[in-house]
């Protein structure tokens, strides 16, 4: 992966290179147990201080995405511990039974009233078998749920795919209660330790997502004399962004980024012939000009990804509730 500091981005020089890091490995540009070049080289080749190079490397660490070993150096994380919570222990599956417990009698159940469902549910999953249950948890609701229909898509009939926001999931215990109690729990791979606390004792799974080919053709079609403006929520994805964007549009070079913030600022009065944005940030496009081009740079859920670390773990769980 090329460590490229763009220093008319407006954010600083660490921000950038934690993002490019980060954001790279969701994204799958650098590879589980791929080496990362030591403190001295990568500030070498970026033009920075060491401390900056060491700063960032810290945080990541803090992250659970990269791992330092003597002798071996800085490396991807990505074993299996890393990927993967542990089982439910017998605590965990007691909060989970008080949560449906609650949930009932908030809904004005009566004990002998939960009691009979769950006795009616155990007699049809024995008769019929059971789906998996799986969790697509993202940032924003409407991405998210495009992920988790391209993941059930996937998975065909065997299971089924919820999609969750953290936010929703920290706000509301019922939500909380529904993701923990999924035999999945599946989320970025820079959201891995994120979603891991906020859901203990569920397995959790991360996967890299990448460019979709709607988004692909989208910037390949745009005019080499356009003026593109690039807009994310988060900074410090704006370098991966502007990477992906120069890989699948190279004639363009009149290129330009900005943060969109919390506010979602409008960008009616930019003068870009196109705007290209991060999911879950279509509200700065409110009031556009009419001749602006809006791309939206969507990701999918990286298919092999799908297919090697989820599967699997279907099928593990199907096999048990037989």
């Amino acid at each position: 992966m090329e460590f490229k500091i763009d220093r008319d981005l407006p954010i600083s020089i660490r921000q950038q290179l934690k993002g490019l890091i980060e954001y790279g490995i969701a994204c799958g540009d650098l590879a589980v147990g791929e080496a990362l070049p030591s403190v001295r080289d990568l500030a070498a080749r970026v033009g920075v201080a060491p401390m900056t190079v060491s700063q960032v490397y810290g945080d990541l660490k803090g992250l659970g995405l990269i791992e330092t070993r003597a002798g071996a150096g800085t490396n991807v994380a990505g074993s299996s511990q890393a990927r993967l919570a542990g089982r439910p222990d017998l605590m965990t599956l007691h909060r989970r039974i008080d949560a449906l417990i609650d949930e009932g009698m908030a809904l004005g159940l009566r004990a002998s009233d939960l009691a009979s469902l769950i006795h009616a549910r155990l007699a049809s999953r024995a008769r019929l078998g059971r789906s998996a249950s799986v969790v697509m948890v993202g940032l924003f609701a409407g991405p998210t749920a495009r992920y988790a229909h391209a993941i059930a898509a996937r998975l065909g009939q065997g299971a089924t795919v919820e999609p969750m926001t953290i936010d929703a999931i920290q706000r509301d215990r019922a939500v909380q209660a529904r993701a923990a109690s999924a035999d999945l729990v599946v989320t970025f791979v820079n959201r891995h330790r994120e979603v891991a606390s906020i859901l203990p004792g569920a397995r959790v799974v991360s996967i890299r997502f990448i460019p979709s080919e709607e988004t692909r053709r989208a910037l390949a079609s745009i005019d080499p004399m356009a003026r593109v403006l690039l807009v994310a929520r988060f900074p410090e994805f704006l370098p991966i962004m502007k990477a992906g964007v120069q890989r699948f549009a190279p004639h363009v070079s009149n290129l330009r980024s900005a943060g969109a913030g919390s506010g979602d600022a409008p960008l009616a009065h930019d003068d870009a012939d196109v705007i290209v944005f991060a999911s879950g940030t279509d509200s700065v496009l409110s009031g556009l000009r009419a001749s602006v081009r809006a791309i939206e740079y969507i990701h999918i859920p990286e298919p092999g990804d799908i297919d090697r670390l989820i599967v699997p773990l279907i099928q593990d769980a199907a096999s048990k509730a037989k």
